[in-house]
């Protein structure tokens, strides 16, 4: 994440009932002898896991049970997300950049940044890189080519079922022969394969994963997590777009204030939104249908926090 050469301290945080495994888990990592690995904290105390911390990976979440609804799981996780923020708030680096991975990660990251409000609000994402890794390996599949030979797919709106995968813009590199690009759009020329089963194939990604393991993505997210920070502190390649869920700023119509995903460009350690892409009625229907559940999550989770919209 950091590159070869970057020595860490890792502060991992974890509830009360769960610190012998904790102190399980910094056995395990002393005996792997990373030689970056500098020095290992484990605590059950937000407050000794924060300080001044640069990087905040929020990877935990409870996790929804038999019987939860939506705004059951929403309930439980604003009050986590609530003191993880103002965690942040009060002793991480004022330049520490944050990405949210548990679910439900676009509010749940909306609930942090609410909650951080002497951080900047550009400090704050949410993870759907696993969606936009998801989206280039079916792309590749379906083509028939290397998934490091697809680019630019995009990731619009919420990390959950409604999100919209969309290839209108990205392109293929070496086909159907070197240095050659192609869009994927006239490479696989199949509409119906476009707007349905593959955005299917994405949406439903994770829930097809849980039902083949019995448990949610775990290599695949943390790969994303890697890719994501990695992009956002080092910068993306050149000519190189990439999906975070990121505060919105009004672009491609979608309400301010959301933490909503978009296609992004890193450099320096900042994330800029790819402007000017041309929207089709399709495409504008989909993002705004995700827009809308993340405007009803964002609304049922300051209501139990008592905050206003």
């Amino acid at each position: 994440m950091f590159g070869p050469n970057t020595e860490i301290v890792l502060h991992l945080l974890d509830i009360e009932p769960m610190a012998q495994a904790l102190k399980g888990i910094e056995m395990e990592l002393m005996d792997c002898a990373f030689p970056l690995v500098k020095d290992v904290i484990v605590t059950t105390d937000v407050k000794a896991a924060f300080m001044n911390v640069d990087v905040a990976l929020l990877v935990g979440a409870f996790p929804r049970q038999k019987g939860m609804e939506r705004k059951d799981l929403l309930k439980k996780n604003a009050a986590i997300f609530k003191e993880h923020g103002k965690a942040l708030n009060d002793y991480a680096s004022r330049h520490v950049k944050i990405v949210v991975v548990g679910n439900p990660a676009n509010t749940n990251c909306l609930i942090a940044m609410n909650c951080a409000p002497d951080l900047p609000r550009e400090n704050f994402s949410a993870l759907t890189r696993l969606d936009h890794n998801r989206a280039l390996a079916q792309v590749a599949q379906k083509i028939r080519v290397p998934v490091k030979d697809v680019h630019n797919v995009i990731i619009w709106g919420n990390h959950s079922s409604t999100q919209y995968p969309d290839v209108n813009f990205g392109y293929v590199d070496n086909y159907p022969s070197p240095s050659v690009k192609s869009s994927i759009r006239g490479l696989i020329n199949d509409e119906a394969w476009i707007q349905k089963d593959f955005v299917a194939a994405v949406q439903l990604r994770g829930a097809k994963v849980i039902e083949a393991r019995k448990s949610s993505s775990a290599a695949s997210a943390a790969f994303a997590v890697v890719c994501h920070m990695r992009d956002w502190l080092f910068g993306t390649p050149q000519n190189e777009i990439v999906s975070m869920a990121i505060v919105s700023d009004g672009s491609y119509g979608v309400p301010k204030d959301l933490i909503y995903s978009f296609p992004v460009t890193c450099s320096q350690g900042k994330w800029t939104i790819v402007q000017g892409f041309p929207v089709s009625e399709f495409s504008k229907k989909m993002m705004e249908t995700t827009a809308t559940e993340l405007i009803e999550e964002r609304s049922d989770a300051f209501s139990f926090l008592g905050f206003k919209v």
